[in-house]
């Protein structure tokens, strides 16, 4: 369990900012007495001290000073600004986790600091409610403790995965970009079901919930989704039928390419950085 007297600075409040720390502060791995967060926008920083009941500032220095867990959580365009803001009050024990897109470990080190611990994270929104689906990638200087610390934090919102950095891109194409390829098919299943003559809340209601189904199917069970999909598929009948409509609409094959198209811009972002 992580350190109650852990301090954590989270650096970026915006949408994976406020998620991570929502589902921090609701599993209990960090208190609100040992978290600063550190936002730029007058408005939000309001917002998330009212909501989580955290120090809140615009200064990342001040937010910075003295924690031994940084959490980077901003737009790739923004990180040349932030770096250095991070770099002159981090504590040189200091564990420093990235969660900005495209930003390697060799350019956080160069950044921060040879010397200094740095690991990136993939993980997804659905940390919110606890079911986030993580990679990690901890650079040269991580000791093993903090590997299992920051294994500890992911883990306590989902499932998290320690892999080699040049597996991020293809984490953030599968994992990252896809509870909007979900969203997607949960729209699409619900719109469905209100032309078959279901009331909208209900379509909705079903669609999202034979999704979380079926997702809890394969992960809490041995078999491979193909031998669940046969199980379900009775020949000549209703699921047949509609499987057969999506293999013709080529569901499958563009699933996949939104997958690789993700991940190729996942790399594009990494080069350009």
């Amino acid at each position: 369990m992580v350190a109650t007297s852990t301090r954590m600075a989270i650096v970026g409040a915006g949408n994976m900012g406020e998620a991570l720390l929502k589902g921090w502060l609701a599993k209990g791995v960090v208190q609100p007495e040992d978290v600063s967060v550190a936002e730029a926008l007058p408005q939000r920083r309001t917002y998330i001290a009212n909501t989580y009941q955290v120090d809140v500032h615009a200064s990342i220095e001040q937010v910075v000073q003295g924690a031994q867990v940084v959490v980077i959580v901003v737009k790739p365009n923004q990180a040349t600004q932030v770096l250095p803001e991070i770099k002159a009050p981090l504590d040189p024990k200091a564990l420093v986790i990235s969660i900005v897109t495209g930003l390697s470990l060799q350019q956080l080190q160069k950044e921060l600091g040879r010397q200094i611990a740095v690991l990136r994270a993939m993980p997804n929104t659905p940390c919110l409610v606890g079911a986030s689906a993580s990679g990690l990638s901890p650079g040269r200087n991580v000791t093993p403790e903090q590997e299992a610390l920051a294994l500890e934090l992911f883990q306590a919102v989902g499932i998290a995965f320690i892999l080699d950095e040049h597996l991020l891109d293809a984490v953030t194409g599968l994992s990252g970009s896809g509870p909007a390829y979900v969203y997607l098919i949960i729209e699409a299943m619900a719109a469905g079901g209100v032309h078959a003559g279901l009331p909208a809340n209900v379509a909705k209601a079903l669609a999202a919930q034979t999704v979380l189904g079926a997702a809890s199917m394969v992960l809490n069970g041995n078999e491979h989704p193909a031998v669940l999909r046969e199980k379900v598929t009775t020949p000549a009948g209703t699921t047949a039928s509609g499987l057969l409509v999506m293999e013709e609409a080529g569901v499958r094959a563009a699933l996949m390419q939104a997958v690789l198209s993700a991940t190729q811009r996942a790399r594009e972002l990494r080069e350009c950085s």
